[in-house]
């Protein structure tokens, strides 16, 4: 798959989304030096582009990571979407910890996976012409709900059940959760979306030989 100057383009403005549903979560840990959000917001889409030009590069040796390279950008803009507006959230509520936290954890998700279908569908794993674009929803649904529940239960977990390391505070320990179930979910969902969602065999149309 070769990565061209649209690619680089939809990379940078998916930075930039990334960069202001950051800007919660900074808030919330208790950033408040401006330096560091015009690091985030100016720097991230640079960043993005740079992933997705390496993905491009490495696909030379190993053809999935053009793919892949997308579909991070992706995945750190849905993240940020959902960790922005669990923080949010969070701020407002004053909920930190235990199994309320699950239920606070779903809006966020539930945005980001909207966002995620969108963009994996029109841009990682591109619709072929003649497809309706919520022809996928269903599979979508069924592997990103398990998603869910992996991001959900890993939150619940280590929020409710494990000790902060080294003192930190609850805030800074709900988010290294949302981390280490991000992470989690992630690998789920690009296995889910490139073998079952979007699978490519699905997408071939068989050639009419001639006769």
């Amino acid at each position: 798959m070769e990565i061209t100057k649209k690619d680089y383009s939809i990379a940078f403005w998916a930075g930039v989304l990334t960069g202001l549903f950051a800007v919660p979560i900074l808030l919330n840990v208790g950033v408040r030096e401006p330096l560091a959000f015009l690091m985030v917001i100016g720097g991230v889409p640079f960043l993005w582009v740079a992933g997705v030009w390496f993905g491009g590069f490495l696909s030379r040796w190993l053809p999935f990571m053009a793919q892949f390279g997308k579909y991070a950008a992706v995945g750190f803009l849905n993240a940020s979407i959902d960790f922005g507006i669990l923080n949010a959230i969070s701020m407002a509520t004053g909920v930190t910890a235990g199994f309320v936290v699950g239920g606070v954890n779903i809006p966020g998700f539930s945005v980001a996976v909207f966002n995620s279908y969108l963009w994996n569908r029109l841009w990682t794993f591109r619709q072929p012409e003649g497809e309706g674009l919520f022809d996928d929803v269903p599979k979508f649904l069924l592997v990103t709900g398990i998603g869910l529940a992996i991001n959900s239960g890993v939150v619940v977990l280590l929020t409710t059940y494990v000790t902060p390391f080294f003192g930190i505070t609850s805030v800074a320990w709900l988010n290294v959760a949302k981390v280490i179930a991000s992470a989690t979910s992630l690998l789920w969902n690009f296995l889910g979306y490139k073998f079952v969602v979007f699978k490519d065999e699905q997408r071939i149309v068989p050639k009419v030989q001639a006769q």
